[in-house]
């Protein structure tokens, strides 16, 4: 997400934040195996080498949160990791006691601290690290200092209002009414099957998790408390079983968004939730699940810092960006990144803003773990996509931006406020170009990228625009690998999303209602199950006739339905029956029973479930 809204509220500064070089001047250029960034890390990064465990806050880490937990995380498959003989010290509140609590993985365990660190003082982590039975211990430390957090406005983001008209209503489920779905260029052969999972939120319709089908009808939706929205609604694997998982929260009018993430099985159930850890609230640009049951996330955290090196205030407000990895049964925080003296603040394209705003010099907005201990991010206002390396939080490279790029970029490679970076088979490189606000291109464009890392050369490998329409997303958006080599591209701040095929035509477009805003699109099978039981409603039509109009929110396997009516609850037979037709399917019946009923059959004709009995 990205907004340009002015907000204000923030309360002026008690202290500031002197947080490395990365907040005071340029970055040193890149080391030999691309690790240093600011000057100073490379000790720090160093000591984080020579850990037998990663230690998180990293050494160096310039902002971590008062509330910080002590994160030891072996290496992937080492569910041996023993952690012994913290100790903690602030260097102004003293020894901190605490307890010790091992991750649901087996590989580590976090020290919880009975009391809060105090905000500038630097704090000392030394513990003892065994990495398996009759292995001997070996100490592991880090050393970090604690932001002065700031203030900020906590009002919304306004909503921009829409077309009342394009709103789905329902007799039969009147509390649902997210924005309509039209397509625009139907299915055709050759594309993914399977359903459209969107958030939609913005313009007049109610904002939630919804899925459609490849003819744009609904299949489940989710209204969300007044206030919240939704991001990220996605089919995602949990404990070995399909999941839904979205992020849910309040979206700001400074930029970011304040939740939580959450995880629902096929009956569309809460099983569990993400919270961010730290004291910190989740942002809305990332939920990751791994086959290992943790999570990625990424956090928002203004703090008070000295910006008087892209010459702002020596007391100023900074949104740094930080990625959690965490223990989903837990709730423990497993790995924790800061990009702030990583990334240097004179990197950013994002202009400082008025008043006490948080500048966002950087807005990591994906986050994608690589299979060698590192981690792709991808940094929307520095226009750079950053493969992190966990041990010690250095970069194994850098791709884009202003002049650090560890790679000569090819023709039609450049990109700027591009959003969703992944790593694709064959060591090639996905990411969303969405080249606006300010606008550098006249289209946005789904780049498919190959790095060379022997000539350190970038080649574009494919692009992806769509022919009959320019256009440009100023914020948000998501490019998918489907199937058979097709590419799913969701515009986010515009109501559009594009499948093409491998050469670049359109198999489907489709758009939502005006002004919504859908900031990634998900195309996945599904098979949902819901708990609930159908709904009913009935019309009256001419002539003593009946309309009965059926719907059962979320069940994908409901071929036809059967009305049931009889003269008492009890002596109930079927009177009519329709094949499904869309989410509500409408059955006339006369003449007017006494009681009536609906029941949902599959597609052998078994019954699936059965509404309650209603009297006309």
């Amino acid at each position: 997400m990205h907004v340009r809204r002015a907000a204000g509220g923030a309360s002026a500064a008690l202290m500031m934040a002197m947080v490395l070089g990365a907040c005071g001047g340029t970055a040193s250029s890149a080391s030999s195996d691309g690790l240093a960034d600011a000057p100073g890390l490379t000790a720090d990064i160093s000591a984080a080498a020579a850990n037998p465990a990663t230690v998180s806050p990293l050494p160096g880490t310039a902002d971590a949160s008062p509330a910080t937990q002590i994160s030891f995380l072996g290496a992937s498959g080492n569910t041996g990791l023993q952690v012994t003989d913290v100790r903690v010290v602030g260097s102004r509140s003293g020894a901190h006691s605490g307890r010790l609590e091992a991750y649901s993985t087996g590989t580590g365990a976090s020290f919880l601290p009975s009391r809060p660190f105090l905000a500038g003082e630097r704090v000392t982590v030394h513990a003892l690290i065994q990495s398996g039975a009759g292995a001997p211990s070996r100490a592991a430390t880090t050393t970090f200092t604690i932001a002065y957090q700031a203030s900020f406005s906590q009002a919304p983001f306004p909503n921009n209002p829409g077309d009342s008209g394009a709103v789905q209503h329902y007799v039969s489920a009147p509390g649902l009414t997210p924005s309509t779905v039209t397509i625009t260029t139907p299915s055709k052969p050759g594309a993914a099957p399977g359903d459209f999972f969107l958030a939609p939120y913005q313009g007049t319709g109610s904002p939630g998790p919804m899925i459609v089908d490849q003819h744009g009808q609904l299949v489940w939706f989710h209204p969300l408390p007044s206030g919240d929205s939704a991001t990220n609604f996605q089919v995602q694997s949990y404990e070995g079983k399909p999941v839904l998982t979205w992020w849910q929260g309040k979206i700001l009018g400074v930029g970011f968004g304040q939740g939580e993430n959450l995880i629902y099985n096929g009956a569309y159930q809460q099983i569990a939730q993400v919270k961010a850890g730290n004291g910190y609230h989740a942002d809305l640009h990332e939920i990751r699940l791994t086959p290992q049951g943790t999570a990625w996330i990424d956090i928002f955290d203004p703090i008070h810092a000295n910006l008087t090196s892209v010459k702002g205030s020596s007391n100023g407000i900074l949104s740094d960006s930080v990625i959690e990895e965490i223990d989903v049964k837990t709730g423990l925080v497993m790995w924790e990144w800061h990009a702030l003296g990583h990334i240097a603040i004179t990197d950013s394209f994002n202009p400082l803003p008025g008043g006490d705003r948080p500048w966002d010099y950087v807005h990591i907005n994906s986050v994608d773990p690589g299979s060698s201990g590192d981690v792709l991010l991808s940094g929307r206002n520095t226009w750079t996509l950053y493969d992190v390396n966990m041990r010690t939080g250095g970069f194994n490279w850098r791709l884009g931006g202003g002049g650090r790029s560890d790679f000569k970029l090819g023709p039609g490679v450049k990109f700027y406020w591009q959003h969703d970076a992944e790593f694709q088979p064959g060591g090639l490189i996905s990411v969303f170009d969405n080249g606006s606000d300010p606008p550098k291109e006249k289209q946005s464009r789904g780049l498919l990228l190959a790095p060379n890392f022997s000539n350190h050369t970038v080649r574009l490998v494919k692009q992806f625009t769509n022919p009959t329409k320019t256009l440009l997303a100023e914020s948000q958006a998501n490019m998918l690998s489907l199937p058979g080599g097709d590419w799913l591209l969701g515009y986010g701040r515009l109501p559009n999303f594009t499948e093409f095929d491998s050469s670049g035509h359109v198999l489907f477009d489709a758009t939502l209602g005006k002004n919504v805003q859908n900031f990634r699109t998900y195309l996945s099978p599904w098979s949902g199950h819901p708990g609930s039981t159908p709904a009913l409603a009935i019309q009256s039509g001419a002539a003593g006739t009946l309309t009965v109009a059926a719907s059962w929110n979320g069940a994908t396997e409901v071929a036809s339905w059967q009305v049931l009516a009889g003269a008492s609850p009890t002596s109930l037979t079927p009177t009519a029956s329709a094949p499904k037709s869309g989410f509500q399917t409408s059955i006339a019946v006369k003449p007017t029973p006494a009681y009536l009923a609906v029941r949902a059959l599959n597609a052998s004709g078994g019954v699936i479930g059965l509404s309650p009995t209603i009297k006309p």
